[in-house]
């Protein structure tokens, strides 16, 4: 069939129409999209504004509640239930005896506790680190009896440590400082962060993991923990769970010995130490915040071994009880180590001695010259080793937890600046 020039032109028409219209239904469609696209950018903004002003409202909160529940001094607590964790560690959860509401703290904070020890002449200061999230029934530690040195199998037991795990029982009471310390993760932001635990070290960290994980945020998580084998694995299963059911934790597990029944894959994923080699092979980068507490050997390693990888020394930070703060600081001068000009005098114990840079605070100095000092965190935080100073100026290694009054000195962070008098 032919057609004429009217159809033609017809036809014409109605295909420029219909492209018309093709094309008018297009822009529509595309406007209709855009729309949704801004519709669901303005629903993210929204709640991400939303999610953020919960955020500020809930610190905002906290704080006020810090400030109205904490407490001057010491308080006394019940041991509400003594669980073992494994063979040689224990958990300790304690309430208030005068049942009155807690504060929250900052996940990695710890606690200072007076023992009143049976054949000690004085009561016994001594911290340990929250083991769990802020939680406003109870307050948990988890302390491991401390063995003897290895190079010293005849010393003792770890005083305070053997305290808790032999004669301490549910329903007993103990005398307790609010939480404090300046080792704590920073929950205001959703910077990528590193948990590294050694052995009972893993306490405050695993405190920073169920904060994040009981908030349920999306906050990116690595959490390294190196023990010899699953007999020395504290909250095990706990851990796997955490893992388990939030895509956003990583467990890593380091066995360092292995046993025949432990299985690789399934009771722990790397044989060997906590190292930063081992952080290359599995992080996507250096650009980590690190928290971390264990033995002082691996701190230490940790500490040098970052900041050899370019981590920034503002995202280092550590937990360290004993006498082994990880920054001693100071190094000292060549040759300043033989000897040095200072002279400390402990005037209750009619000593003067030439200060040694190499010994590390006036503190191990008093201890390695015959002079007991009372001491509880040997960190700086506990105010436990404060003494009068009576001439002379002293430094800090680092900054203490609240500095002390003019005149005093904490003798486990300080060294001498100058000759140097002390009450002790």
């Amino acid at each position: 069939m032919e057609l004429g020039a009217y159809d033609v032109v017809h036809l014409s028409a109605l295909a420029v129409l219909g492209a018309t219209g093709l094309y008018l239904l297009l822009l529509l469609f595309g406007s209709l999209r855009a729309s949704a696209v801004v519709a669901r950018t303005g629903e993210a903004e929204r709640a991400l504004f939303r999610a953020r002003t919960e955020e500020i409202l809930a610190r905002t909160r906290a704080e006020q509640e810090r400030n109205e529940l904490s407490w001057n001094g010491f308080r006394k607590f019940e041991i509400a239930e003594k669980r073992e964790e494994v063979p040689g560690v224990c958990s300790f959860y304690l309430q208030p005896h005068d049942k009155r509401p807690l504060p929250p703290f900052m996940p990695g904070q710890f606690l200072t506790f007076k023992l009143d020890i049976p054949g000690q002449q004085k009561d016994v200061i001594r911290c340990y680190s929250l083991s769990d999230a802020p939680n406003p029934d109870y307050f948990r530690v988890t302390i491991k009896k401390v063995p003897p040195p290895r190079d010293k199998p005849e010393a003792p037991w770890g005083l305070s440590s053997s305290f808790f795990h032999e004669q301490l029982e549910q329903g007993d009471i103990l005398d307790v400082k609010a939480p404090s310390g300046h080792f704590f993760l920073d929950t205001a932001t959703q910077t990528p962060i590193v948990l590294i635990g050694g052995g009972v070290g893993i306490t405050p960290v695993l405190s920073m993991l169920n904060a994040v994980t009981n908030a349920a945020s999306k906050r990116e998580v690595w959490f390294f923990l190196g023990v010899r084998n699953k007999t020395e694995h504290p909250m095990k299963e706990h851990l796997e769970t955490l893992a388990r059911e939030h895509e956003n934790v990583h467990l890593n597990i380091c066995y360092s010995d292995p046993t025949e029944d432990c299985k690789e894959g399934v009771d722990y994923q790397h044989k060997g130490h906590v190292s930063v080699d081992l952080f290359k092979k599995q992080l996507k980068s250096n650009n980590y915040e690190f928290y971390f507490c264990g033995p002082p050997p691996m701190m230490n390693a940790l500490d040098e071994h970052l900041k050899e990888w370019g981590v920034p020394e503002a995202r280092i930070n550590y937990e360290a009880f004993g006498p082994a703060t990880v920054k001693k600081l100071k190094e000292p001068a060549p040759g300043e180590a033989a000897g040095s000009d200072i002279q400390v005098t402990f005037t209750r114990s009619n000593k003067t001695v030439g200060w040694n840079p190499a010994v590390g605070s006036l503190l191990d100095f008093a201890e390695d010259n015959g002079v007991t000092i009372d001491f509880g965190c040997r960190a700086g935080n506990c105010g436990t080793c404060k003494t009068a100073i009576q001439g002379g100026e002293v430094e800090y290694l680092g900054p203490p937890g609240e500095m002390p009054e003019q005149g005093s000195c904490l003798v486990c962070l300080c060294v001498p600046k100058t000759n140097l008098e002390l009450d002790a």
